[in-house]
């Protein structure tokens, strides 16, 4: 498709949109955007707390309500992403109430900081839980949906600490790091006729807030500064974008590459020991850790 397609104020409209965590931060601004730009939308939050205890109806019936007022179309739905029920039945619900699904954008999740020496089995296997098997959950109904429809779009939601580490959250990493292989396979199956894209978006809410990385909170930019990115990606516009992985907060927007080769050597017969040792002393250098002179600097100079 043209990538130089218009995006009109209602570029969305027709279509239907599911949001998961959408009851609160950038999920509720994607919400929002999304009725603002004509599509009808399904939102869905469970409701909890950021470490996922204390469900409530209320963030969920809150963002429909602000959706109604302002004159867009939208129903609330509050199953836990965290089941393949739960996300079965958020599908459903937009199938049963408009028809179809256009555009899914996966941004339940949850957060339970703790280093790899203290993490309990239970924060380990709650946070992969609700963010990464959330995603499928609610991607593979989807993806059907799309698949008999030979159209639509799919946005998940990484962060810069699945793409960049962070010690204090090895379970939220490594979901989201697993978000960006499960958006690439994605991409890959529903190629001929839809996409799949992650923004890893840098926005104020409850869980940037708690797990802001030695940046003063005020720094951190408005949710809605992130919608933009959602509704392009939702757009007859990109059409031509998938598999990939875009940055977006504030004033900045970018791009992560595709994993490839950083360096390659050859030997006949393989390698021993000895001969990577030299191999590395002579050729080959680490691709240093985007965070790790920042960790390793303040670790230092805090002991």
């Amino acid at each position: 498709m043209d990538p130089t397609h218009e995006l009109g104020p209602q570029v969305l409209a027709g279509t239907v949109s599911v949001v998961t965590g959408a009851g609160r931060g950038i999920g509720r601004a994607i919400a929002v955007a999304m009725a603002a730009a004509g599509a009808k939308v399904v939102a869905n939050d469970l409701g909890v707390e950021v470490d996922g205890s204390s469900p409530s109806n209320g963030p969920a019936d809150e963002v429909v309500a602000d959706i109604v007022k302002a004159g867009g179309e939208a129903v609330p739905c509050y199953d836990s992403v965290a089941t393949v029920a739960g996300g079965r039945a958020v599908v459903e619900c937009a199938l049963d109430t408009f028809g179809r699904v256009d555009t899914v954008v996966c941004a339940a999740g949850i957060l339970r900081p703790a280093t790899i020496f203290d993490m309990t089995e239970a924060e380990w296997d709650d946070v992969i839980t609700t963010n990464l098997k959330g995603h499928f959950s609610v991607i593979q109904p989807a993806t059907r949906a799309i698949r008999n429809q030979q159209s639509g779009s799919i946005i998940t939601l990484t962060s810069t600490g699945g793409l960049e580490g962070n010690p204090k959250q090895p379970n939220y990493s490594a979901s989201k790091e697993g978000i960006i292989g499960l958006t690439r396979a994605v991409a890959l199956s529903i190629a001929p006729y839809a996409t799949c894209n992650a923004i890893s978006p840098t926005g104020r809410s409850r869980m940037t807030l708690l797990a802001a990385l030695q940046r003063p909170k005020g720094n951190l930019p408005d949710p809605e500064l992130v919608t933009p990115m959602a509704i392009y990606l939702a757009s007859p516009a990109s059409r031509h974008i998938t598999g990939q992985v875009i940055a977006i907060g504030g004033d900045r927007v970018a791009t992560y590459p595709q994993p490839r080769p950083y360096q390659s050597a050859f030997r006949d017969g393989g390698w021993s020991a000895a001969q990577l040792e030299e191999l590395w002393a002579t050729r080959f250098a680490p691709d240093e850790m985007v965070r790790y002179r920042r960790y390793f600097q303040s670790s230092s100079q805090g002991s």
